[in-house]
């Protein structure tokens, strides 16, 4: 077993490896503008998940996940002679989910900025149902005190 640190090393090799052949050597035209967003490699060595994103509509990433999954077999060979490793590990690849995961956010956000402007434009012109500052303060005390002794 592999420690930590190689297994690191070697997904960030796999990542630039994979995202250099794509662009210079795959010439698959179902390949869109594939973005290799991150790789993980198990501790074992022996399996990479490789993380990529698409930009385009459904039909687009339908037709990238295609394109990559033929080109598995170029693309492990390449990984293979440029890492050095003993056995090559194999890759799989998965579609990031941080580009929608960050556009939900955004529309949560969004949905936010909306409630506050509400709640300010509502506030406006408002006065306090009490005192402004409705805390006691020392002197207030202080008074108190001399107004109960008398």
């Amino acid at each position: 077993m592999a420690d930590n640190a190689r297994a690191r090393k070697l997904a960030d090799r796999i990542q630039v490896v994979v995202a250099e052949t794509l662009d210079r050597r795959i010439k698959d035209p179902r390949l869109g503008f594939v973005t290799i967003t991150d790789a993980r490699v198990t501790g074992d060595l022996r399996e990479a998940t490789v993380f990529y994103t698409v930009y385009g509509d459904d039909e687009e990433r339908a037709a990238s996940a295609a394109a990559l999954e033929s080109a598995k077999g170029v693309l492990r060979s390449e990984v293979g002679r440029q890492t050095g490793v003993r056995f090559t590990p194999t890759l799989t690849f998965v579609p990031d989910a941080l580009p929608d995961n960050a556009r939900t956010i955004d529309d949560l956000l969004d949905k936010a900025r909306a409630k506050d402007a509400e709640v300010r434009q509502a506030s406006t012109g408002k006065t306090y149902a009490g005192e402004a500052d409705p805390y006691r303060k020392p002197e207030d005390e202080d008074r108190d005190e001399d107004a109960a002794s008398e």
